[in-house]
């Protein structure tokens, strides 16, 4: 981080304290210190700031592995700086940059131009992936070596998808002989229909607008399970859409395959049947919204563990490029600032996921797939703390976020609970 060596020490007064690395619950204060999490001394020094947590859940900090910076290249979507300040806002200590820039992060130097602006925004804590094939064409394979040596902790083609089997064959094996996880966009691109603006249902059928069916996402993850399991690769499935695709990863997980995948806010919370066709900036994304029966199965996926990680696919454009029409406006929404409210109001204030398993979602497994070691409030580890006030109801704005992209699906919606303070190794970040 951009900051100075020392943090001022911070006691964070009586809060629901929730850990889902140790598993462990209570109700008291946590003592940070030196960027650490700390045992509490029975004098606290001059100048200890005091947050009141009272009502709130104190947890280790929230890990994004699927974020669109847009830096290289696309800047007056989103920037480093801008993205790690909303994530911030939204609870995230830690972000996973995806290399879908211009020019595309499949160079040391690409990686090393994130991570150093990363640093240089002084917020919250931000990673990169690179691609999986050079200028995510598709046609051969990156030096992946180089760049995980220059930090890259995965790599991924995202917003493209490798077509070639004997391609994504080579990159899993050299991915896997490196032990970096592969995350892949999986969607064929023959069969997701030129032009494809939303699922293949009875919406494109009513509108008349070109549809991308379910089978495009479900042939690449039978064929990417089956190289997973051939290569032993780490596979990681983004912002997985359909039924079919869940019960696939279920059953590959069952008998042994290396295989994560990922659930989105938007994804969970929507299906074609909230789609206003004259709103692409809510509601066109890819993989897109699809029927309610797919809904209910990524609800059901992730309460059960199948999806075990929660990512947001926070993907900003200027809202001058989403007014193009349904069909012309680009793929992708927000969520940053407001994925940890969504999927807390959906799935723990309905009583439909626990508190724990919803928290290890957004922290343990993330930080597993990236083979980081767990966030943690246990004293020694690393004062990454998100601050959630759980009594606060509040409507979604999006005038109101900190990123520079207004493009969200949430808006209007009442969502519970709201970040209060988020601290990064031990720094308070204000974000405002």
């Amino acid at each position: 981080m951009n900051q100075p060596s020392t943090s001022t020490p911070t006691l964070i007064h009586n809060g629901r304290c929730c850990d889902p690395a140790t598993n462990q619950e209570w109700v008291g204060d946590l003592y940070l210190a030196d960027g650490k999490i700390a045992a509490q001394p029975d004098d606290l020094p001059p100048g200890t700031r005091i947050v009141d947590a009272t009502g709130c859940l104190v947890t280790p900090g929230l890990i994004d592995v699927h974020v669109h910076l847009r830096e290289p290249g696309g800047e007056t979507a989103e920037t480093i700086a801008s993205g790690a300040a909303a994530a911030a806002a939204g609870g995230f200590t830690t972000i996973v940059a995806m290399p879908n820039t211009q020019p595309p992060i499949d160079t040391p130097k690409g990686v090393r131009y994130v991570l150093d602006g990363g640093r240089q925004a002084g917020a919250t804590r931000v990673l990169t992936t690179a691609c999986l094939t050079t200028g995510r064409a598709g046609t051969a394979v990156a030096p992946l070596a180089e760049l995980a040596a220059a930090g890259a902790v995965a790599f991924t083609d995202d917003g493209c998808t490798v077509q070639d089997d004997a391609i994504m064959r080579t990159a899993m094996q050299r991915a896997a002989q490196l032990g970096v996880p592969v995350m892949d966009h999986a969607q064929d691109r023959v069969m997701e229909c030129q032009g494809g603006a939303l699922h293949a249902g009875r919406r494109a059928a009513a509108w008349g607008w070109p549809g991308i069916p379910a089978e495009a996402e479900t042939r690449i993850v039978a064929r990417d399970i089956a190289l997973a399991r051939e290569t032993g690769a780490a596979l990681h499935i983004q912002h997985v859409s359909c039924a079919a695709s869940v019960d696939l990863i279920a059953d590959a997980q069952q008998t042994g395959v290396r295989v994560t995948a990922e659930a989105t806010p938007h994804h969970l919370w929507f299906c074609e049947d909230d789609i206003d066709p004259a709103r692409p900036d809510a509601y066109k994304m890819n993989p897109p919204l699809r029927t309610a029966a797919d809904r209910g199965r990524l609800q059901s996926g992730v309460c059960e563990g199948t999806l075990a990680l929660f990512a947001t696919d926070h993907a900003p454009h200027p809202m001058a490029e989403k007014a193009k029409g349904f069909v012309a406006a680009p793929f992708g929404v927000v969520g940053l600032e407001t994925a940890m409210a969504a999927t807390y109001s959906l799935l723990v204030a309905t009583e439909r996921m626990p508190l724990m398993r919803w928290l290890r979602a957004w922290t343990t497994a993330p930080a597993q797939l990236i083979n980081r070691p767990a966030p943690s409030l246990a004293v020694g580890q690393t004062a990454d703390v998100t601050v959630f006030d759980l009594g606060v109801d509040w409507q979604v704005v999006a005038d109101h976020f900190v990123s520079r992209g207004r493009n969200t699906s949430f808006a209007g919606q009442q969502l519970t609970g709201k970040v209060k303070a988020v601290f990064v190794d031990g720094w308070r970040i204000d974000s405002r």
